[in-house]
């Protein structure tokens, strides 16, 4: 089978990699596919293995798309005029003019070929954004059927200029990670088409289950993510000057970077706090779990969001979250239990929440911890992830193949 995905391997998409893996100790042979991502920076020595084994797309350059182009519509007029006439479809309406859609179209047009010099008879690709609509053009050119994983939230802001029905409709099945994510898909597509919707969430690095993580203890939370308006930091931001307030030795920690960085930077500085909050700038994994490590909880202001990974990672590492009731976190963390759940845009409650964390005694904040952990090992275990991700694939694709040979 083969894996297609935008850009690969990135840093904020090791669960993709985990995914990989996990399929291959399940016996199957995975094909990597990337649109991009060869010339990126690869610290992690998986991801320099990783990046070794994936295919690119655009890697040799707009000749070879014109290139493998004219060669598909010499050999296949008729499923090139068809996959000409869906790229089209796809471009009424959508949030990208046709000239895109024209090169995801060169894009299959390259990928055909690709695939069926490796033997891949099926293609798995994540995101419901332009790898979905290339896996579509790749069908419809010949080349192998296809399924989706589906994670959220960029989908569900745009569903229809992103024609979700019908990728879903020509999809052999869907994943969604959460059951929050799978009942916005049942809203864009034919209920006929419910069946094949499915839950696959992603999973942890099996190292999560031997570390040994100190309790969490101290007054600093930290927020990892991309500084964008969809998570909500300027808010955060807000919250964290009433938090200074009550609790004088308050720290948080700013992971990460983005379009907003600037707006956030002022925002601290207008309410003083230069001293409370601490920007990283953007860091590899290794450091977002020093981060984690060194912080009493994990805070996540979000206004949309599918289910953070990095959330799953610090409850792994036995840091409960101060979090936005949103999309599918609250099938994570459990309000009083092993975290705290408040309404999204609304800095009083966020603040309030984070405060009780910062003051619950270390015995309390332990259990809490404990909690937390425990759920994220329990739902998030990439080897049960990966057999149901093996199971819909012998149920939707190989068992089918095999009934036709």
């Amino acid at each position: 089978m083969g894996y297609l995905i935008n850009h690969y391997p990135k840093v904020s998409h090791t669960f993709i990699r985990r995914e990989i893996l996990g399929l291959e100790k399940q016996g199957f042979d995975v094909f990597r596919m990337a649109v991009r991502g060869w010339d990126d920076p690869a610290p992690d020595p998986v991801d320099q293995i990783e990046k070794g084994k994936t295919r690119y797309l655009l890697k040799d350059g707009m000749g070879r798309l014109l290139k493998a182009s004219v060669a598909m519509a010499l050999s296949s007029p008729g499923r090139f005029l068809s996959a000409l006439k869906l790229a089209l479809k796809m471009s009424r309406g959508g949030d990208r003019p046709w000239p895109y859609h024209l090169i995801y179209l060169a894009e299959a047009c390259v990928a055909v070929p690709m695939l069926r010099a490796a033997g891949v008879s099926h293609l798995h690709a994540h995101f419901a954004t332009n790898p979905a609509e290339l896996a579509a053009l790749i069908a419809e050119l010949g080349g192998p059927s296809y399924s989706i994983m589906v994670h959220g939230s960029e989908e569900f802001d745009r569903p229809a200029s992103l024609y979700l029905g019908e990728k879903i409709h020509r999809a052999r099945f869907v994943t969604a990670i959460t059951s929050f994510c799978r009942s916005q898909l049942f809203r864009w597509c034919d209920p006929a088409d419910w069946d094949k919707i499915q839950i696959v969430r992603c999973g942890l690095d099996p190292e999560f289950h031997q570390v040994e993580a100190p309790a969490p203890r101290g007054h600093r939370m930290v927020a990892v993510g991309r500084m964008s308006e969809q998570k909500g930091y300027l808010l955060l931001i807000e919250a964290a000057a009433r938090v200074a307030a009550r609790v004088p030795d308050f720290e948080l920690v700013l992971a990460g970077d983005g379009e907003q960085r600037a707006l956030i930077e002022a925002r601290i500085a207008r309410h003083g706090l230069q001293r409370q909050v601490r920007i990283t700038g953007w860091v590899s994994s290794a450091r977002v779990r020093e981060e984690i490590l060194g912080a009493r909880a994990m805070v996540v202001s979000s206004f949309a969001e599918g289910l953070p990974v990095v959330m799953m990672e610090a409850m792994a590492l036995g840091r409960p979250c101060v979090s936005s009731c949103i999309a599918g976190i609250p099938e994570l963390v459990t309000n009083g239990e092993n975290g705290w759940l408040v309404p999204a845009g609304d800095a009083q409650a966020l603040a309030d929440a984070m405060v009780e964390c910062l003051t619950l005694d270390d015995a309390e904040l332990t259990r809490v911890g404990q909690a937390a952990r425990a759920t994220a090992l329990a739902r998030h275990d990439i080897d049960h992830e990966a057999a149901r991700l093996a199971e819909l694939l012998h149920e939707h694709v190989f068992s089918k193949e095999r009934a036709h040979a």
